[in-house]
C-alpha cells in the first residue's frame, strides 16, 4: 500500500475543495485551482478530510494513488498559504531588475534577457542578485524557476550563474599549464 497515498489531505479553515466526476476544485484566500485525475482514483471528501483510495493493486492504480494524492495536497496548499522558490545570480556584473511584471537579467550575454510569468505567478526582486518567484501552482512556480536557472546555470569551475537558494555547486578544479 503506498504510504503517501494512505495518508488523509486536511483542510484548513477557510478552503472549499469540491469534486465533480473525476476533476478537482480548490478554492482558498491565494485563488482557485482545478485539475481533473484519472477517473480510476476514488476521491472522497467527508467533511475536512480528503482520501484517496485505489480500485486494485495493479502497478498503475499503485503509481497514481501517491500522485494523486501529493498533487492534490499541493493544490490545497497552493491556495491557502502558495509557494515560493528563490534564485540567487553569482557573477560579476550578473544581476536582476523588473521592469513593470518583466524580469530582466543581465547574466553576460551581449543583450538582456526578458522573461514573462504566467499569469497568476508573481515575480519579485528584493536585491539585484535575489529573484523570488511566488503563485499557487506548485508546478508551474518550478517550472518558471527552472526556465530563469536554466538562462545561465551555475558552472563548475567559478561557480558563476544562476542557482537555486541553497542550492550546492561542485567545483573542478582548472587546467595545469606547464
Amino acid at each position: 500500500m503506498s504510504r503517501v497515498g494512505k495518508k488523509p489531505i486536511e483542510i484548513p479553515a477557510g478552503v472549499t475543495v469540491t469534486l465533480d466526476n473525476s476533476t478537482v476544485s480548490v478554492k482558498g484566500p491565494k485563488g482557485e485551482l482545478v485539475r481533473s485525475f484519472n477517473p480510476d482514483m476514488e476521491i472522497n471528501i467527508e467533511e475536512n478530510v480528503v482520501n484517496i483510495s485505489r480500485p486494485s493493486d495493479a502497478k498503475e492504480h499503485r503509481a497514481l494513488h501517491g500522485t494523486t494524492r501529493a498533487v492534490l495536497a499541493n493544490m490545497v496548499e497552493g491556495v491557502s498559504k502558495g509557494f515560493e522558490k528563490g534564485l540567487e545570480l553569482i557573477g560579476v556584473g550578473y544581476r536582476a531588475s523588473k521592469q513593470g511584471n518583466k524580469l530582466v537579467l543581465n547574466v553576460g550575454y551581449s543583450h538582456p534577457v526578458e522573461i514573462t510569468p504566467e499569469e497568476g505567478i508573481e515575480i519579485e526582486v528584493p536585491a539585484n542578485t535575489k529573484i523570488i518567484i511566488k503563485g499557487t501552482d506548485k508546478e508551474r512556480v518550478g517550472a518558471l524557476a527552472a526556465n530563469i536557472r536554466g538562462v545561465r546555470p551555475p558552472e563548475p569551475y567559478k561557480g558563476k550563474g544562476i542557482r537555486y537558494e541553497g542550492e550546492f555547486v561542485r567545483r573542478k578544479e582548472g587546467k595545469t599549464g606547464k
